[in-house]
């Protein structure tokens, strides 16, 4: 392996202070590093922690060297690191060096902010057995069995500070808790405790923001004066200040010389202080300079991305030949095949759509062959299902020749990246269809349908989410096994070789065990990413609470997964009445699991859910059935308010941190209830002026965020929440995008104060508000239930 070395300036240099200290130190960094990505920053647990070391170091076995702070304890077992907590005087943030090949790598660690929070029920019932279950256990109550205290019930829960909604179960059945009366609506149509733990105010952390750069000078400031600021260039460690006579505000960062002969290269700040951590920084750098342009950008910078669902029986039939609906009369029409194909995607991306849409990535559905016969039971209207969706795999490698042929995928993925359109595939790993060969021909590889009472082991999604079935005739595989998990993995690996994808969406990821994750991401680094130095990316499915949902997110295992947690405070909060307050918690909150630079999905709907537009219009609500609502009466749009909360929701998606996610039919507003109402076939032709208005307004909006690095790569800040309005600020160095949102039916006159290091002389309305600016102050007037994007 080959070195340059290049001589950096020790902090004091860096950071124009320690003047007297002219001391210099020899870094190494490698041609190509050992480190596939970004490393993420580990979180902490409490007390011990366990390091996968090949999830950061795929093809590396053996370890120079490893150190880390002093209040931290490690034992090395093969290729993992067990870290103790030996001291509460751990640092909020801390460094464990790795050294492979006299290269001295740097991974930042997090130490854990979770609490101890006594939860007591008071109650003179003689009850036998209490259980919570909430978003604090993952709403298993198995996991919380509280102990019996005389005339109270008892446990110790460990959490982080925040709000959590959560349910008593006594003696099996749920409720609310009697003695607190705080409880919110679950959108279900009931009601769920609250539960508040700890002190959640951030005011007084530290926050990092990019100021200028210029050469190989990157310079930011910090409100709010940090104990410590940590700096990296890649994974290699660049500030370690301990103090503030370690710095003067504000912070010039020197970009190393290695940085010029690389296309992508990052530089990443974090801080804190003793009120908590900061936000952390990421800068992009090209050919080592900032990032300035967004001509620079590749369609494998993820962040960037726009990912459209095509859910492909429902999409476009560009070739009626392979049409072959399940000829089967207790299949209600709606739950048989529609004819959508890959040769439809295929003509969509030559005529345009996706291109002139702002769309770069294609998420296709899972077109794996699935059977023909007919499965499952709905009672009203009494109907079976076909296999039209594609998640009834009976093989793992073969195309269903219902949505095409090997050449017409090979076509379809070289057209597209010739479009520069990246393709997503769906791919399904939890479980099989009872045909599959693999189960005919090893049933001890997948799990017990039935539980050890004798009862069905089907859909216990929390409680048994790593073994249940989805129903009796679809076998959830045992990938703990690892003849099973090696199998399916290799698969997987397959279909990025031969058709050369840029990734997967994978479905049901919550129900399939750690190990597969690590095992196929391993894979992918060591037969494909590393080797023809590919960029991939990988997204997942989980329903659950951010804690659940972030355990997969990291180098090891997926790049993202969807965030359905924000997704549901945004419908819910332009639908009802719910307070904007809430939903710039939920943001929050996401940052601190997933980063403030996360590439999350952020949806407009999805396959498994009522249309948002139906629930917006008064079509639909929240407290009912919303599959049973598709079968039993036609769900349209009652109200045409219903477009223009839609396209709030869609400026929404497109511009806090994350990447959007359009559900196919979404941009023009197509209706409907729960699966398969909310499947019906794609229109292309013929548009209602709403429907045409919507579109346009969402193509405004995707190639808005397309042109605009401080929506891409930028800062996010809220600067206003109130019930009716949020405001909400990007930024990337002097760039800054202003997203105002009303969703009262009154137009409203706001007064908005930006920070005074911006320049806002050149800011612009992008969608016609009238305002006035002066200095750094805005006054807006926004017409109701509409938004506005302010850029400089």
């Amino acid at each position: 392996m080959k070195y340059t070395i290049y001589i950096l300036f020790l902090l004091s240099i860096f950071l124009f202070s320690c003047e007297d200290d002219k001391t210099q130190t020899t870094v190494i960094y490698p041609e190509k590093s050992e480190i596939v990505g970004l490393a993420t920053p580990i979180n902490l647990n409490i007390d011990e922690t366990i390091i996968n070391l090949t999830d950061f170091f795929p093809n590396i076995l053996n370890f120079d060297n490893i150190k880390t702070n002093k209040n931290l304890k490690f034992e090395i077992n093969d290729t993992k690191i067990i870290l103790k907590v030996l001291s509460d005087k751990l640092p909020k943030l801390s460094v464990l060096s790795v050294t492979v090949d006299s290269v001295e790598y740097s991974i930042l660690l997090k130490k854990s902010n979770k609490i101890k929070h006594k939860f007591i029920f008071e109650t003179k019932e003689d009850y036998k057995i209490v259980q919570l279950k909430g978003e604090f256990n993952a709403w298993n109550p198995q996991n919380t069995i509280l102990e019996k205290k005389d005339n109270t019930w008892e446990t110790e829960l460990i959490v982080e500070p925040g709000k959590y909604q959560y349910l008593l179960v006594v003696e099996g059945l749920e409720q609310l808790d009697p003695n607190n009366p705080d409880s919110i609506d679950n959108n279900l149509g009931g009601f769920n405790s609250l539960l508040k733990a700890g002190n959640t105010d951030d005011s007084k952390t530290p926050e990092l923001y990019t100021i200028s750069y210029e050469d190989d000078n990157v310079v930011f400031g910090v409100n709010n004066t940090p104990e410590k600021i940590i700096a990296f260039y890649d994974n290699f460690l660049l500030i370690e200040a301990d103090d503030k006579n370690d710095y003067s505000l504000p912070v010039t960062i020197k970009i190393p010389k290695d940085a010029e002969k690389k296309e992508r290269t990052y530089l990443r700040v974090f801080s804190y202080n003793s009120s908590g951590m900061s936000n952390e920084l990421l800068i992009p750098l090209h050919y080592g300079k900032v990032l300035s342009d967004v001509s620079q950008i590749t369609r494998t910078d993820f962040e960037s991305a726009v990912l459209y669902n095509t859910f492909i029986d429902r999409f476009f039939d560009g070739k009626s030949e392979n049409n072959r609906p399940t000829d089967n009369p207790d299949i209600h029409p709606r739950a048989n095949y529609h004819g959508g194909d890959i040769a439809g995607i295929t003509k969509k991306i030559e005529s345009g759509y996706f291109q002139e849409l702002g769309v770069n990535t294609i998420w296709i559905s899972p077109i794996v062959k699935n059977p023909e016969g007919a499965y499952g039971l709905y009672p009203e209207p009494q109907t079976k299902f076909s296999a039209y969706h594609g998640y009834w795999p009976i093989s793992f490698t073969q195309i269903d020749n219902r949505f095409g042929t090997e050449d017409e995928f090979k076509q379809l993925v070289e057209l597209a990246h010739e479009n520069n359109l990246n393709v997503l595939l769906d791919f399904v790993a939890n479980h099989v269809h009872e045909e599959h060969p693999i189960y005919q021909q090893h049933k001890d590889w997948a799990t017990q349908l039935h539980l050890p009472d004798g009862s069905l082991n089907t859909e216990r999604w929390d409680e048994h989410r790593l073994t249940t079935w989805f129903d009796i005739f679809l076998p959830t595989l045992d990938l703990e096994k690892p003849e099973v998990y090696e199998m399916l993995t290799d698969s997987a690996v397959y279909w990025i070789q031969k058709y050369n994808l840029d990734g997967f969406r994978h479905d049901a990821t919550k129900h399939i065990p750690e190990i597969f994750w690590q095992t196929l991401t391993l894979k992918l680094k060591q037969q494909i990413i590393i080797p023809q130095n590919q960029k991939l990316y990988q997204i997942g499915e989980t329903y659950g609470t951010p804690e659940l949902i972030s355990s997969y997110v990291n180098i090891g295992q997926l790049d993202a997964q969807f965030d359905f947690n924000v997704y549901d405070v945004i419908a819910t909060c332009l639908a009802t009445e719910r307070s904007f307050e809430d939903l710039s918690e939920v943001i929050n909150n996401s940052m601190k699991y997933y980063g403030n630079h996360h590439i999350m999905g952020n949806i407009t709907g999805n396959q498994d859910r009522g249309r948002f537009i139906s629930y917006a219009s008064g079509a639909l609500s929240f407290s009912e059935d919303s599959k049973r609502a598709g079968w039993t009466r036609e769900v349209g749009i009652d109200n045409p308010i219903g477009y223009k909360k839609a396209a709030m929701l869609n400026a929404i998606i497109t511009t806090i941190p994350g990447i959007p996610v359009i559900y196919y039919g979404d941009e023009i507003g197509l209706a409907g209830g729960n699966d398969p109402d909310n499947r019906r076939m794609m229109r292309f032709e013929n548009l209602k002026t709403e429907e045409q208005e919507l579109k346009n307004t969402t193509s405004k909006l995707l190639n808005i965020r397309k042109k605009s690095l401080p929506l891409i790569f930028g800062d996010f800040k809220i600067i206003e929440a109130s019930n009716d309005i949020i405001i909400y600020q990007r930024t990337y160095f002097e760039e800054i995008v202003i997203i105002i949102i009303n969703k009262n039916e009154e137009k409203k006159v706001l007064e908005i104060n930006i920070d005074e290091h911006f320049n806002l002389e050149k800011l612009h309305s992008n969608f016609g508000s009238n305002f006035k600016q002066t200095n750094n102050k805005i006054e807006l007037t926004i017409p109701g239930n509409s938004f506005e994007i302010l850029s400089n």
